[in-house]
């Protein structure tokens, strides 16, 4: 099992030693030797300098002249952004949040948990490297029965294994996959920030700019929420387990930033990407713990994903945009959630959602594109997670081809975003098809994390859209891939047979 006591803080870097002054002095003597042949051809290179400056000065000018010209109006966007005819369809954490002044008043409720303060050194226990485990799948601790009644009222899905890791251990899970899993978590108590929250850009507080690759994403809610969301998937609550005080902490920071409007409980901080994610999290601490506390915020938050969703049924980064199918997963999720902790949702949401993936389908079904039916991996494995959810039967055709598709293609080398979605297709379907995903992606993942300085317990994979969550996603959705074992319990666990 592994410690929660921290260790002592680790040694101070050594400062990088002084050059020698012997060096110093033939570096001196070498200049001085070489300054009368830099002062006879000094006069030549300058005017080549000057020349050349001005020649780019001309080019820089006729630029500038040229594209504020109708039709070559230049807005900005060439550097940060996609092409408008290729968005970038796995951007799952295009968050350009910038909080609004609030003006409605902050959620008010009697949510017994203060912010603990942090101390000032490395939280970061000494943890074995990936390739020793310490912790044995029959070490951890079972949960109270009475718990695990989590159960989708009509599928699987439920949150039931989560109280149960080892003995889910049947379906995939290995020593070293769940060690890993503790050693993802320590790494991130090691990054919560002393208000409870958790930064995309994990460099400030405890890390001390420690660990590369921080996230440029501005949205606390969202970093947060997707931080928190792996403690839960291990069944860790802000009522029991090593990890309480962390959890509870972080559940804290969300319902100092819930904004109570009209129409629910905003957690945006400018995106729906943050709703949806800091939903699934109050949502499942509510259905793990029933903690009473918990209910009106969970509710508000589920209130208002369902007023911001568009007519044609999906979600995108604004209220009542026409949805995109990225954004639309996460809200899915999160009403999914609520409605197995006990929470109302409507049914016309529901029947909205299937509309909207009817709208970028192809191929009966089996894949899916971003806002049109033009397929790519990621979205394709959201689509059929979300026709999961909402009831496809494992015998419909869209499922079989898009199963197959995805078992053709396998895990991605450095899209974590892909294979977070597509892992959780695979488990549910469960079979052969599922085997032989979990055998390459358990053990790519438990290879890949880091086990080295500060950043022992994390991942980082080079995409092109790991940029904006950096290492502190890139470790979230690892973490999440790795418990899906028991996160969910598979849809279709009773309709398979080999």
């Amino acid at each position: 099992m592994v410690s929660g006591t921290p260790p002592p803080a680790p040694p101070a870097p050594r400062p990088t030693p002084p050059v020698p002054l012997d060096t110093c002095a033939r570096i001196e003597a070498v200049g001085k030797a070489e300054s009368s042949s830099d002062d006879r051809g000094r006069s030549v290179l300058s005017f080549l300098v000057s020349g050349l400056v001005h020649a780019v000065l001309m080019i820089v000018l006729a630029t500038l002249v040229a594209v504020s010209l109708p039709g070559n109006r230049w807005d900005g966007s060439l550097i940060l952004s996609a092409s408008v005819d290729e968005p970038e369809l796995e951007r799952e954490l295009m968050i350009t949040a910038t909080p609004s002044v609030n003006t409605v008043r902050r959620h008010d409720t009697h949510l017994p948990l203060p912010p603990a303060p942090v101390p000032d050194v490395d939280l970061y226990p000494e943890l074995p490297p990936s390739e020793k485990p310490t912790m044995q799948l029959g070490d951890i601790s079972l949960w109270p029965a009475e718990w695990g009644n989590l159960v989708h009222p009509l599928m699987g899905g439920g949150l039931e294994g989560r109280f149960n890791r080892a003995g889910r251990s049947g379906d995939g899970a290995s020593d070293e996959s769940e060690a890993a899993v503790e050693r993802g978590l320590w790494w991130l108590v090691a990054h919560q920030r002393p208000d409870g929250s958790w930064n995309f850009d994990h460099r400030e507080g405890n890390c001390r700019g420690l660990c590369r690759n921080p996230g440029t994403n501005t949205s606390t809610t969202g970093a947060t929420a997707i931080a928190l969301a792996p403690f839960l998937g291990a069944g860790y609550t802000h009522l029991n387990g090593q990890h309480a005080e962390t959890v509870r902490r972080g559940l804290y920071y969300l319902q100092t930033r819930a904004v109570t409007t009209s129409n629910g409980i905003d957690l945006r901080e400018g995106t729906m990407y943050a709703q949806g994610l800091a939903s699934i999290v109050l949502c499942e601490a509510y259905a793990m713990t029933k903690d009473g506390d918990l209910k009106d915020l969970a509710q508000g938050a589920l209130d208002f994903i369902e007023y911001a969703q568009a007519k044609n049924g999906g979600w995108r980064y604004e209220l009542q945009e026409p949805g995109d199918t990225t954004v639309t997963g996460w809200q899915l999720m999160a009403l999914k959630s609520g409605e197995m902790a006990g929470l109302r949702v409507r049914s016309p949401t529901m029947y909205m959602v299937n509309d909207f993936l009817d709208t970028v389908q192809s191929e009966e079904g089996a894949k899916y594109g971003y806002q049109d039916p033009s397929p790519r991996p990621a979205t394709t494995a959201i689509g059929l997670l979300c026709r999961m959810y909402l009831r496809w039967p494992r015998s419909h055709p869209g499922l079989m081809g898009g199963v197959h598709y995805l078992d053709e293609l396998g895990p991605s080398e450095n899209n974590i975003y892909f294979n977070y979605y597509a892992t959780q297709v695979m488990h549910h379907w469960q079979g052969s098809e599922w085997k032989r995903w979990n055998d390459r992606m358990r053990d790519y993942l438990v290879r890949t994390q880091s086990n080295q300085g500060h950043e022992n317990g994390s991942w980082y994979f080079e995409h092109n859209h790991s940029g904006e969550g950096g290492r502190l996603y890139n470790t979230a959705m690892a973490i999440m891939t790795l418990e899906v074992y028991y996160r969910y319990m598979p849809l279709y666990r009773d309709s398979w047979k080999e």
